[in-house]
């Protein structure tokens, strides 16, 4: 299939300098036909060439990207798909696998993109990636920042709250075993005050039993303090469990912890790959 190189006529050169030069990636079909001058019709039929010469992505409606020249001069279709997903919903931050994958927590390759917010959306569709918005209580809405990714700014969850996100909601990690994997590789360059502050903030001695007993199993290094901190966190709750309801017991389960007072329901089998992943690994250099 032959590939369709980029070009601008005048009009679309004036859009795409009018950006380049505000050091903008965003811009509407109003702002659009302002720079050149015209109406909102006569700027479209210009916003369709910048599309269809792979220049601008729309995001929302009357909404587009930039897809800048850094990319090349060829059209490749698809830009930055979380600055597409970005648009969909405000205010929102990119989570659990999605954050995860962000910043090389995890390996799975994943075609779902997780954004997080206050309201119910339906899931849609950008490009061939499913977005799926979940919506997170108020008192959970928060640990997130701006992040550039590909050249656009977008909110992320940072690594201390994405892998506490997925201890809560592992089905939007990739499971149990993949969310301990991810807590694992996250704690090896942690804030620790920062983690406990987060789990203190959401109140829930639940999920605070959760991550204790994850952190010992990939046997995280958590400092004596932030452990002591957890522990009186997790005080606040009964006993509590990890995986399916203690009534749907699972085959192969590891079952009770009497540590974390927390009972497993899930099989060893799937945590295998996560046991002691959290420990540093000192490499010996030879003599």
């Amino acid at each position: 299939m032959p590939v369709r190189t980029r070009t601008l006529g005048p009009q679309e050169s004036r859009i795409v300098l009018a950006l380049r030069e505000s050091d903008r990636a965003e811009t509407t079909r109003a702002e659009i036909a302002s720079v050149l001058g015209t109406g909102l019709k006569a700027a479209d039929h210009v916003i369709e060439s910048l599309r269809r010469k792979g220049w601008l992505e729309r995001a929302a409606w009357g909404k587009y990207l930039l897809i800048p020249p850094e990319q090349g001069p060829d059209v490749l279709g698809n830009s930055n798909l979380l600055a597409l997903a970005s648009h969909i919903i405000d205010p929102y931050y990119f989570g659990f696998g999605t954050a995860a994958a962000h910043y090389g927590l995890t390996t799975q390759i994943r075609n779902v993109i997780y954004v997080v917010a206050q309201k119910e959306r339906r899931a849609r569709s950008v490009h061939d990636a499913r977005v799926h918005i979940v919506k997170q209580t108020p008192n959970k809405f928060f640990g997130f920042s701006d992040v550039d990714v590909l050249g656009y700014e977008v909110k992320m969850s940072d690594r201390e709250k994405t892998s506490i996100d997925c201890v809560d909601h592992p089905e939007f990690a990739g499971g149990v075993g993949e969310a301990a994997s991810i807590l694992a590789a996250a704690t090896r360059r942690y804030d620790w005050d920062k983690a406990v502050d987060y789990l203190a903030r959401m109140d829930a001695g639940a999920l605070a039993r959760r991550f204790g007993w994850i952190c010992d199993y990939v046997k995280a290094e958590m400092p004596p303090g932030a452990r002591a901190r957890l522990e009186k966190l997790a005080a606040k709750s009964r006993k509590t469990w990890l995986g399916a309801p203690p009534e749907q017991r699972v085959q192969g389960a590891i079952g009770y912890d009497e540590a974390w007072r927390i009972f497993i329901n899930v099989p060893r089998a799937e945590l295998h790959e996560s046991a002691g992943l959290g420990k540093r690994k000192i490499v010996k250099s030879g003599k």
